[in-house]
């Protein structure tokens, strides 16, 4: 990341005896400094990088530094970028605020996307007779399954408290993401010869998918809130992996491909956050 000109000075030492407010990872401890005034707590960890790296995650600034860099040097990194954390950090309290206020979705009448749609959430008397599934908890009564795409009907009772209600629109959602990405493989190996060797979900914060250098893809099942030419793009991406492990110029030729006119739909993507998309528990993310 690009350092900002005219950061603010940091001219307090760091903390080192900080409560940690999530479970460290290992290695890691949490550090601030006074820079103008205003706090910047972060979480440090160590690794063999070559330089020092700052990230904001779910649980604010994390900054990953070299072993052999020492504290001043990490310090002196942060005054240096200091006016580009505030920034962030300022944006990641305010996302964060935004989705605090926003209406519980989770009940009779709630909406979440799905395929780039809103589904109505409906709860379902009992005695309705509903088509089976293959996770058990959720299912759609065989007579609206088609007659009422706009709306989901859950075997829940009428006053089914918001963590049922979510716990089984996360189990239908996540049961679609394997179906039509599974389908949408299969239709772009058939077109272009290439050869998946396996593919899974992810439930990634900030990433759309992943390939690896054995082939192996992940898609991040959130992709199932997005329009259907976004879940292509994002596959086509994965899939030009498999030829080209870059950005270059080759890859994006890769990409078009095997997947014409990709732009509009990378131009979408980068308007969706996976982190503006409905709250779940991560408990219950199945991968």
């Amino acid at each position: 990341m690009r350092a900002e000109s005219h950061a603010p000075a940091c001219n307090t030492p760091a903390t080192d005896a900080l409560p940690a407010v999530a479970v460290l990872p290992p290695g890691a401890r949490w550090r601030e400094l006074l820079c103008a005034g205003q706090a910047i707590r972060f979480m440090l960890l160590r690794s063999h990088r070559r330089s020092i790296g700052f990230r904001i995650c779910e649980d604010g600034l994390r900054i990953t530094a070299p072993v052999w860099a020492s504290l001043k040097q990490i310090d002196d990194a942060v005054q240096t970028k200091a006016a580009w954390i505030t920034r962030k950090l300022s944006d990641w309290q305010n996302r964060h605020a935004a989705l605090a206020a926003e209406p519980d979705c989770w009940r009779a009448g709630g909406h979440f996307p799905y395929q780039g749609r809103p589904v109505r959430i409906v709860l379902a008397a009992p005695a309705l007779h509903f088509s089976s599934n293959t996770d058990g908890q959720v299912a759609m009564p065989q007579a609206q399954a088609q007659a009422q795409a706009d709306s989901l009907y859950l075997p829940l009772p009428t006053d089914a408290d918001s963590a049922s209600i979510c716990k089984a629109v996360q189990a239908w959602l996540q049961q679609r993401a394997r179906e039509l990405f599974s389908l949408r493989i299969g239709h772009f190996e058939r077109r272009t010869g290439l050869r998946v060797r396996h593919w899974r979900l992810s439930a990634a914060n900030t990433r759309w998918g992943s390939c690896s250098s054995d082939g192996r893809i992940m898609l991040n099942w959130k992709l199932i809130h997005c329009a259907p030419d976004i879940i292509d793009y994002v596959i086509a991406h994965e899939l030009a992996h498999l030829r080209e492990m870059n950005h270059s110029a080759a890859f994006w030729h890769e990409v078009g491909q095997i997947m014409p006119n990709y732009e509009q739909a990378r131009v979408r993507l980068k308007q969706h956050d996976p982190r503006r998309l409905p709250s779940f528990d991560p408990s219950l993310i199945k991968e």
